[in-house]
């Protein structure tokens, strides 16, 4: 399941925020000192994030901690899902 999210994140920021060029994402790199999100984007993220995988995503949790690399995201979405799911 992690994978299946992993590779539908990495496919939407690829197509979003980098024009579908297929560039390698280091799953632990910065979105934000990398350039690829900026405060916009990160907007456009939690929208994708709510959208597809039927999560709330609050003001206080929109974080660096929670959504400023690829390993974070992914860790960020499993825990709210599975928080949702008990």
């Amino acid at each position: 399941m992690v994978d299946m999210i992993s590779d539908e994140i990495r496919a939407f920021i690829i197509d979003t925020f980098l024009f579908g060029e297929e560039t390698p994402l280091d799953a632990t790199a910065s979105f934000i000192e990398s350039g690829v999100i900026d405060s916009t984007g990160v907007l456009e993220l939690v929208l994708f994030l709510e959208r597809r995988y039927g999560i709330e995503v609050s003001d206080a949790e929109i974080v660096p901690e929670n959504l400023d690399s690829l390993a974070r995201i992914v860790a960020f979405v499993s825990a709210k899902r599975a928080r949702a799911a008990a």
